[in-house]
């Protein structure tokens, strides 16, 4: 029989383990038994599991001693035993009539399985809000280990993750380089009469495909390319469809670069034309608050006082941005490529500790338009942050 072949791991089995050892003394603090975490980005970041499978019922159990426990759908098991750096016998699989049933539950088999362990009773961490874990598997949870407790540990491993290692800055950087990639490839090629799915075709094609200067390839990133055209920039989340660009509009391209599932947001607005006076306005607006806020982003400051910045730079020219300026990034999953955790925003108090990582987000969705020039940065120990992209920070005007 032809030996298992494992995937690289994308950190050292020591790493993992100093995690570990990190959320048990997080455990302890909080008075917590036993951890079980749905969240995909957490599973992986405490696992090293990264199949496509979190349509379904899975999870990563951290007990009391010994490795996590990895658990999920039988078939994929494969793909645990392959990526995960714990043995076999920490990867739990239950049955395919367990997936998508009326008649039973996953959780069922879990807490069966729980109870094997001794571990269905005590306080049981889970992440109640949370996209991947629903009502129904609370509830089955509660009625397999009656003996149990239930605490709500959301973001509980999500703020672990804020401050990143050497290793994950590295795989950043790497991500960098392909979302420059990807602008370049946009800037080539918009235009015009260019269709929006033969442009999303590109920047897949620049975000995915081997580059041998490089030496790596890209990953799926968690959210798809947005490039809202005209008045329909003004809403922040459209997609693309098949027409064909327009002269006289204003496009803005939100796209991240992925390696190793960490992601580094960009974007940036192309016009093609002359832009108006209004969102001519508006870059000069935003690229003062963007100065600002990169200089309030060191070391000792809060997530507060960048947003101060730059929104103090918006109020100077009567412009009103009613959501955020930014968010922490890193490893993730879809649907979204933020952590869920701290938010540039006034009246976030979270202290910036070097190596964690933001995309500053400064969008401006307007009534009938939209603008973008965003940046995605590492704080660092001394000084202002690292700015991962080298991209110039202006608006692309092609008449």
């Amino acid at each position: 029989m032809n030996k298992l072949q494992r995937t690289p791991e994308r950190y050292t089995t020591e790493e993992y383990r100093l995690r570990l050892s990190r959320l048990r003394q997080k455990m302890e603090r909080h008075g917590m038994d036993l951890l079980i975490l749905s969240d995909p980005s957490n599973m992986s970041w405490v696992s090293g599991y990264g199949g496509w499978s979190f349509y379904v019922h899975q999870c990563v159990v951290i007990g009391p001693t010994g490795d996590p426990v990895w658990f999920g759908r039988l078939q994929d098991a494969q793909g645990a035993y392959r990526t995960v750096w714990m043995s076999r016998d920490n990867v739990i699989g239950y049955p395919d009539h367990f997936v998508q049933s009326t008649d039973c539950h996953p959780m069922e088999y879990l807490c069966d399985r729980l109870r094997d362990l001794g571990w269905a009773k005590g306080t049981i961490g889970v992440e109640m809000d949370n996209y991947w874990f629903s009502a129904r598997a609370y509830e089955r949870l509660q009625h397999g280990m009656p003996d149990a407790r239930f605490a709500d540990a959301t973001g509980f491993v999500n703020w672990e993750r804020a401050v990143k290692s050497d290793k994950e800055l590295e795989y950043m950087r790497q991500a960098a380089r392909i979302v420059e990639r990807m602008h370049h490839r946009i800037a080539d090629k918009v235009d015009v009469g260019v269709r929006k799915c033969d442009l999303v075709a590109e920047i897949y094609d620049a975000g995915l495909r081997y580059d041998e200067w490089y030496g790596h390839g890209g990953d799926y990133p968690a959210i798809v390319p947005l490039l809202p055209s005209g008045p329909d920039a003004a809403a922040p989340h459209l997609t693309w469809d098949d027409l064909p660009m327009k002269a006289g509009e204003g496009t803005f391209f939100e796209i991240a670069g992925c390696y190793q599932r960490y992601h580094v947001p960009l974007s940036r607005t192309i016009f093609l034309g002359k832009p108006p006076v209004e969102i001519l306005d508006a870059e000069k607006a935003v690229l003062e608050g963007m100065d600002a806020g990169l200089e309030a982003a060191r070391a000792g400051n809060t997530c507060h006082d960048i947003a101060e910045a730059f929104f103090g730079a918006l109020d100077k020219r009567g412009i009103q941005k009613d959501n955020r300026c930014g968010y922490s990034i890193g490893l993730s999953y879809p649907p979204d490529w933020g952590e869920r955790t701290m938010s540039l925003r006034r009246g976030d108090m979270t202290e910036l500790q070097p190596g964690m990582t933001f995309h500053f987000m400064t969008g401006l969705w307007m009534d009938s338009w939209g603008y973008e020039t965003t940046e995605s940065i590492a704080i660092t120990a001394d000084g202002p942050p690292e700015v991962f992209c080298d991209l110039p920070r202006k608006m692309l005007v092609k008449s």
